[in-house]
């Protein structure tokens, strides 16, 4: 799945890459080290990134950092196999609420884009530092990226063979839904006027235009 390389604009915070936790304990202290790491990783790149540097946003030392987390690279895969995780969950979600083929592949495009829109940072490093990954790391997030890639695959696949989309191939369609979503993670302001929802909604839609399927706009959000 291919991004453009560059930063994400209008970044106006950092959410959360580790989700949501509860107060107090060490592990507070874990998720601001893998936030300030995200937005290190974004903004200067993994291979331009430093511990010392990690450290220096949270005003924590050497010593007292490597309790907590024991390198820069475990960082790397927390973030990267999160991000793979929730991808693979929303759209397991996505698919469950059954419906036809078309329905089914506006649905997951809309919270494939959706994610990419509200979580742009973690989406931005995910794809663009994966050759950073060691390995057996890199193999198993490359596993998950096929599995999330052929269920957009399998449903073009499906509503060709049932006449309803009008592609020529399953492959090079269900690559350009993705890369439309990923690209969204590049260039979405979130301080602009249009909502992560709305952009989701839209782009489902517009997916479903370059399958050659003709039907009305459905609010395909997951609920």
């Amino acid at each position: 799945m291919p991004v453009r390389d560059r930063l994400p604009a209008g970044r106006t915070h950092v959410p959360s890459a580790g989700g949501s936790r509860p107060p107090g304990g060490p592990s507070d202290r874990h998720h601001e080290i893998l936030d300030a790491a995200l937005e290190l990783f974004a903004t200067v790149g993994y291979g331009g990134t430093t511990m010392a540097q990690i450290g220096d946003r949270l005003g924590i030392r050497g010593p007292s950092l490597y309790k907590h987390i024991a390198s820069k690279q475990e960082l790397l895969v927390e973030i990267v196999t999160g991000m793979m995780t929730e991808l693979l969950r929303r759209q397991q979600a996505a698919l469950a609420r059954g419906g036809d083929v078309s329905e089914r592949l506006q649905r997951i495009t809309a919270v494939h884009v959706q994610y990419h829109a509200e979580q742009r940072y973690e989406a931005f490093v995910g794809h663009r530092e994966i050759d950073s990954l060691e390995e057996p790391h890199r193999t198993h997030i490359l596993d998950l990226r096929r599995e999330y890639e052929s269920r957009f695959r399998e449903l073009v696949q499906e509503g060709r063979e049932l006449d309803v989309f009008r592609t020529a191939s399953d492959r090079w369609s269900s690559y350009a839904i993705l890369d439309m979503g990923i690209g969204v993670s590049a260039w979405y302001n979130p301080s602009g006027s249009v909502s992560p929802e709305q952009l989701a909604d839209t782009y489902a839609e517009l997916a479903l235009r370059m399958l050659g399927a003709e039907r009305d706009s459905a609010n395909t959000r997951e609920g």
